[in-house]
């Protein structure tokens, strides 16, 4: 049996790009989100992890969902998949990388092969939208 990761993510485009994370001791990039606590909805944890992870507060009544991706979860043995069901939403505030990211950046689709798995997926889904 496959062990699953839930996870949430926000999708933030501008100018034909998406915006991404880097963790400290991570050499890939990652959309922002993460994963749900227990009892939290799918905008508890967008909203919850966008504060902890970019200093923004995220407008829940703005979320619009835009899919849910599987793939082979990024530094997790084989066979364990992340789930990630990403959301796109107005927010407030100014994008900042908090203590736990080390880095903020704009990719395009170029560069896709710098992010996990899953988010090459996405950026895959996001470019045959013609939104990347």
């Amino acid at each position: 049996m496959t062990h699953e990761i839930d996870k949430i993510a926000w999708i933030h485009l501008a100018d034909g790009r998406v915006l991404s994370t880097r963790s400290h001791g991570r050499e890939r990039y990652y959309l922002p989100g993460g994963k749900r606590e227990a009892g939290e909805s799918d905008l508890d944890t967008l909203v919850r992890e966008a504060k902890e992870e970019l200093t923004i507060d995220i407008d829940p009544l703005t979320a619009t969902f835009l899919g849910e991706f599987r793939a082979q979860a990024d530094a997790h043995p084989e066979g364990v998949v992340v789930r990630m069901r990403c959301y796109e939403s107005a927010y407030q505030g100014r994008i900042e990388a908090s203590a736990e990211i080390a880095e903020v950046a704009w990719l395009t689709y170029a560069d896709r092969h710098l992010t996990s798995p899953v988010d090459q997926i996405i950026f895959d889904h996001l470019r045959e939208q013609g939104r990347l």
